[in-house]
């Protein structure tokens, strides 16, 4: 049922801010199911295969608000930045991936702050 609320954030968030994986998942999955982070990145990719963002990309383009193109290179980038990025990843102690995850988050949080 965790796993269930978990999805249900992430989606709700993704659909409304454009997130989900790395900002709501893979905390939720260290926080509420103390997954290991290498088993919560793994697991949050493997969770959004197929439904990224599926219905609400859907929405956004049914009133006009995708544009396709940047999409499907996005798309193209995220296929091979996800495998490099996995590969650099497990080349890091758990310690080293979980305190480097913390930096990008402060950097994001302080940068929004900053800029909004």
């Amino acid at each position: 049922m965790e796993y269930l609320a978990i999805g249900v954030a992430a989606g709700l968030l993704s659909g409304l801010f454009g997130i989900g994986g790395g900002v709501v998942i893979v905390p939720a999955l260290l926080l509420f199911a103390r997954m290991n982070t290498e088993t919560a990145i793994g697991t949050s990719l493997a969770s959004l295969l197929l439904p990224v963002g599926a219905l609400g990309a859907w929405h956004y383009y049914s009133r006009g608000y995708v544009h396709i193109g940047a999409a499907l290179l996005i798309s193209l980038g995220l296929f091979v930045g996800a495998w490099l990025g996995a590969h650099l990843a497990l080349k890091l102690t758990s310690l080293e991936l979980q305190r480097a995850f913390a930096a990008f988050l402060l950097i994001i949080a302080i940068h929004l702050w900053w800029t909004a």
